[in-house]
């Protein structure tokens, strides 16, 4: 029980009468049940790392290889051309008994051959992942003979039903760019934002830089490329994202939103427990590596490394970099409500709580009525303002006593969630009411999250779900899958009785959550209030607008035969050029995950394709004709940029790493330093799907009636929201789209108040007035006539 873990499993007492001995078997049988728990995982682990070293093989058919040299030498056929009978004289027949040697050394033989031929299939599929040339295939056209030949090979090395991390040895090592390649796309993509005067002036600086420090610097990223399994992800995480010493909440945390369409309940307790039990069975089914690699075409595996710290991960703030700390387990969460802290253990003798069971704890939590200890309501302020007053703060008065146990709750937990006090009124999915919602979750209060956990669940009063991502350990489609596989197991596992409370019965006397105790000085809540006014004036800046475009989707876009993507993003060109009067640098977040540790890649959105259509949209005197074959190209030459930033010829993670080299070497570059500080004005993010339609299909024939009952097939499955994240530049939007369905794409607009460049409802204005014109340009090849609701 986990009001036990606060006793002490062992004490002795002397008295008059001698001595007294009590014991807590309570506490002994939670310790012997976590000790059996993490043997568990240990040994699955184990197995899961052999099966995974023998990958696309299989431990058994190493068995069977084994069993059949064996046969056939002591039938008197020997396959190893008397290599198993020099093992036996020479080797094994100085130890065992002469029958036991040959078996030993037939073993020992098969097992060579099995994983010679496993190191053979592991090096060819290696090198079959690093061809490319299926990407740029294009859609509607006869394939070329070259990745016909290619996909045959790749199905006929792969092997089948592979764990989470199975393909991780097999995948290519990202490749360093040539200098003279990257320096040529980088002042091809920034033509449109100068003119002949600057453009030139870069011509020179990069000429410049090419023949005197730039060769002595690509140098140097070869031999990190040599000693490193990605040469960008860990100086990428270092120092974008823990040597800053701003604010993460806005600046770096990101958000996502409920499911839309469907609301299955409206009792906070119930939802939070659904959803708790949900995450903990995905961590269990991570735990195990019973989750899918995410596989391209069904046969080339994305990078899965992200997944691993999803749980039971912190950022701990440091005066000069912070660092990410990993858990290998965790039992417990940390839950906040109106200022108080709570830990609450999910695991009664080595089970998974119930939803049931876990709703009566957080029902407890939500009756509380104990005020907050001083300084407890707003402690959370400390992970939304800047990292190096945090840093004062932990070193100072969390390292010792109540403090340190307390934080020590809430940084070694699962995750934290968070029962909101405020109601998110998002209805049905064309409602319009989502910039309060999406604003509650990006920031809250500034002090009702703890933005240094890897994701905080955050449930309304009236059961609406959102969840608050740190960003540093991962990208936003890892977590985007975690929380679509958690909505659905919330909908079809488990479900709501009539009253919209969980289903089932407890199995046994409600737990009790353990209120943490916090013992704060003045001088420290002094601290707390000071990184809240920090929070506070940052998120007040922050304007944020949804806006929902449902006049026409993915499904006009694809009758035009253009890529989806292309066309959002010469949408906001459109929309950004009309907005800004000039064209602008523009960030659109492409991965790299095809190579081994791979995280993101930059795509230039902002081209001399992309002007020339924009400005062809703008000039009355140009032709709808030309207007279509301008759009076709620029949509094109996006794809292209998009297929090379994949297949690691990107441009800004190349100058990124020169750019740290030259400060390891103390050399100054005018060249990477105008690079580098080039503001993106621009900066956007399409925010993936990644279902697994089995899985669902499964769930849904389970339950049939409960998928009825919610509405599943009208819906076709969880249609989320999408979700966002804070302006990149001061006076620069940031946008996140998300295509739901053929008909339905949501923008998340953010930008800053104080600017008055800027104005994130206008931005959705305009992004409204360039799909509708481009839907114009096709009249007569669709008959889409609907209205759209902003």
């Amino acid at each position: 029980m986990a009001e036990a873990h606060e006793a002490v499993a062992f004490s002795f007492t002397v008295g008059p009468e001698g001595f007294n001995v009590d014991v807590s078997y309570d506490v002994f049988k939670a310790l012997i049940y976590s000790g059996a728990r993490s043997w568990r995982l240990r040994c699955r682990r184990t197995l899961n790392s052999l099966y995974n070293s023998l990958y696309p093989g299989h431990p058994l058919r190493g068995i069977a290889c084994c069993g059949l040299v064996s046969a056939l030498y002591f039938n008197g056929y020997d396959p190893s051309f008397n290599i198993i009978d020099w093992l036996n004289s020479h080797v094994f027949q100085r130890y065992l008994a002469p029958k036991n040697a040959k078996i030993v050394a037939c073993i020992t033989f098969g097992a060579g051959v099995y994983i010679v031929l496993i190191q053979v299939r592991q090096y060819t599929l290696k090198k079959l992942f690093s061809y490319h040339g299926w990407m740029y295939q294009e859609h509607g056209k006869q394939v070329s003979l070259m990745p016909k030949i290619w996909a045959g090979l790749v199905r006929l090395c792969v092997g089948r039903n592979p764990s989470l991390y199975s393909c991780q040895n097999l995948l290519p090592t990202l490749p360093v760019p040539n200098l003279d390649d990257t320096l040529q796309r980088y002042l091809r993509s920034v033509r449109p934002l100068y003119d002949d005067e600057e453009y030139s002036r870069m011509e020179k600086l990069a000429e410049e830089f090419k023949h005197t420090i730039g060769r002595r610097l690509q140098r140097y990223l070869w031999l990190k490329w040599l000693i490193s399994s990605n040469y960008v992800s860990d100086w990428w995480e270092k120092f974008v994202y823990l040597r800053g010493r701003s604010p993460i909440m806005v600046n770096s945390n990101f958000y996502g939103l409920d499911e839309i369409c469907i609301r299955p309940t409206t009792i906070q307790a119930a939802r939070a427990a659904n959803i708790t039990c949900s995450a903990f069975r995905y961590r269990s089914e991570l735990e195990v590596q019973n989750v899918k690699p995410v596989m391209v075409q069904k046969v080339i595996p994305l990078c899965s490394s992200q997944y691993e710290r999803q749980f039971n991960t912190v950022r701990i703030p440091g005066k000069d970099a912070d660092k990410i700390i990993h858990y290998p387990d965790s039992h417990h969460i940390a839950v906040y409500h109106k200022g108080r802290w709570y830990k609450v253990f999910m695991y009664y003798q080595n089970n998974l709580l119930q939803p049931c069971e876990l709703q009566l704890q957080l029902d407890e939590i939500i009756r509380d009525t104990t005020p907050p200890a001083y300084g407890e309501e707003h402690l959370a302020a400390l992970t939304a303002g800047e990292r190096t007053l945090w840093a004062e703060a932990r070193e100072t008065y969390f390292r010792s006593g109540v403090n340190r146990s307390s934080l020590e709750a809430i940084e070694k937990a699962a995750f934290i969630l968070v029962l909101d006090d405020e109601e998110f009124e998002i209805g049905t999915c064309m409602t319009g009411k989502f910039d309060e919602y999406a604003h509650a979750i990006l920031h809250g209060k500034g002090y009702d999250r703890w933005f240094d956990k890897s994701f905080n669940f955050i449930i309304s009063k009236n059961a609406v779900f959102g969840f608050n991502v740190e960003h540093s350990w991962a990208d936003a489609p890892i977590s985007g899958h975690m929380v679509e596989y958690v909505l659905s197991e919330d909908l079809l596992y488990y479900g709501y009785d009539e009253l919209g409370n969980t289903c089932g019965t407890p199995r046994f006397t409600a737990l009790k959550p353990v209120k943490l105790k916090f013992t704060i000085p003045e001088s420290c809540n002094a601290m707390i209030e000071k990184s809240l006014t920090q929070a506070t004036k940052l998120y007040n800046d922050v304007d944020l607008h949804v806006y929902v475009q449902d006049a026409y989707g993915k499904g006009f876009m694809k009758k035009c035969k253009l890529s989806p993507d292309a066309y959002i993003q010469m949408a906001l060109q459109l929309a950004h050029y009309r907005d800004s009067g000039h064209f602008n640098l523009t960030y659109e977040a492409s991965m790299t995950r095809l190579f081994r540790d791979g995280r993101t890649e930059t795509v230039r959105s902002c081209s001399i394709e992309s002007s020339l259509w924009v400005k062809a949209m703008e000039d009355p005197a140009v032709t709808k004709a030309e207007r279509i074959k301008l759009l076709r190209i620029a949509c094109d030459y996006h794809q292209q940029q998009y297929r090379d930033a994949m297949t690691g010829k990107g441009i800004d993670r190349h100058l990124f790493c020169l750019y740290v080299i030259s400060k390891f070497l103390g050399l100054d570059s005018p060249f990477l330093q105008q690079v580098l500080q080039e503001p993106w004005k621009l900066s956007t993010s399409q925010t993936p799907t990644l279902y697994d339609d089995k899985r669902l299909a499964k769930l849904v024939a389970e339950k049939p009636e409960v998928a009825e009952k919610i509405g599943w097939s009208q819906f076709k499955g969880v249609v989320g929201a999408g979700g966002g994240f804070g302006p990149v530049a001061a006076d620069g939007y940031g946008v996140s789209y998300i295509i739901t369905s053929e008909d339905l794409i949501f923008f998340h607009i953010s930008s800053t108040k104080s600017s008055p460049e800027t104005d994130s409802r206008r931005f959705g204005q305009r992004i409204y007035q360039a799909m509708q014109d481009m839907r114009d340009l096709f009249d007569g090849q669709s008959t889409s006539t609907h209205t759209s609701k902003k």
